[in-house]
């Protein structure tokens, strides 16, 4: 049985990625070479990884197994060459790959995320902004940001700020619909729903015992927080927003905050990233800067 790591990685990348075309595109070779090694690989193990049909692919058990034993193997192997060939004393190389989501990213992560490339240019960024939490294995992520109370697990994690959920509305739908003065006055009325999350858990107010979840009517629901905030301000419902997407709409006069001398939800703004030892220079290395550039405070509230 022979195979080689450039096999094995291009397997993990044409599993995460679908298909040949986008593996061949991400690492800068032919698509005929990309099949290449998929095909020798397979030849080699005496196993199909996957299965081919008009065009498509889709990945066999054997593939799933595979892929579940060799992810973090090849994480230490590429963390231990690249410790041991750089030390953190010389330029950064290879590629590191990050998960974040989309209005968070494009808003404030992405000047960022340019400041530390500039400063790395042997290293290759691979940034993926979207609001569904990544898999960091499965995407093959070597970190990710994420926003609210984290989820126990193995990942490792690093809070950079923390910033706070805000129910508000256009001034001119709260004219129509009067301002509400307790939980119990938002009950019926139109919500701009969030995909990835439901209105119960969103809109609570209180704690403990005394926590209220007024019942809410969604009357338009979408995955993308800048949206639900212009579709607020166009005065369509009542939205519950980070306040890094709404408080310049507030600054603004465009959105006035609901029920403010109430607590509001705490949202942490963390890293998180599987554990490796040795950990990576460059994860390392992406981990202090954010840790910096947060340093300051949130951007949105300097």
């Amino acid at each position: 049985m022979r195979y080689d790591l450039a096999q094995l990685e291009t397997f993990l990348s044409v599993l995460e990625l679908g298909t040949v075309t986008a593996t061949a595109a991400q690492m800068n070779l032919s698509k005929s070479v990309v099949s290449k090694r998929v095909s020798d690989l397979e030849a080699s193990l005496g196993a199909a990884l996957f299965r081919r049909n008009a065009g498509r692919i889709a990945p066999t058990e054997a593939a799933l197994r595979l892929a579940a034993r060799i992810r973090p193997a090849l994480g230490e192997l590429r963390a231990a060459t690249e410790s041991a060939a750089w030390g953190g004393a010389e330029e950064l190389r290879g590629t590191l790959a990050l998960s974040a989501p989309m209005s968070f990213g494009t808003m404030y992560l992405a000047p960022m995320l340019a400041s530390f490339a500039r400063s790395h240019p042997g290293l290759t960024l691979r940034v993926d902004f979207d609001d569904r939490p990544r898999d960091l294995n499965a995407g093959g992520f070597d970190i990710a940001l994420r926003i609210g109370v984290l989820r126990d697990s193995a990942l490792m994690a690093r809070k950079l700020c923390e910033d706070r959920a805000i129910p508000c509305a256009a001034p001119e739908f709260l004219d129509r619909h009067g301002r509400p003065q307790s939980p119990a006055d938002l009950a019926g009325l139109p919500v701009i729903g969030y995909a990835h999350a439901a209105n119960g858990d969103m809109w609570q107010f209180g704690a403990g015992g005394d926590l209220a979840q007024p019942a809410m009517h969604e009357i338009a629901s979408v995955n993308n927080g800048e949206a639900s905030r212009d579709m607020a301000i166009a005065g369509l419902g009542l939205a519950m927003l980070p306040g890094f997407i709404v408080q310049p709409a507030i600054d603004a006069g465009l959105l006035e905050p609901v029920l403010p001398d109430l607590p509001r939800t705490k949202l942490p703004i963390s890293l998180v990233w599987p554990q490796v030892q040795p950990m990576p220079v460059k994860l390392r290395a992406l981990i202090d800067f954010l840790v910096a550039a947060f340093g300051g405070g949130p951007p949105w509230q300097r």
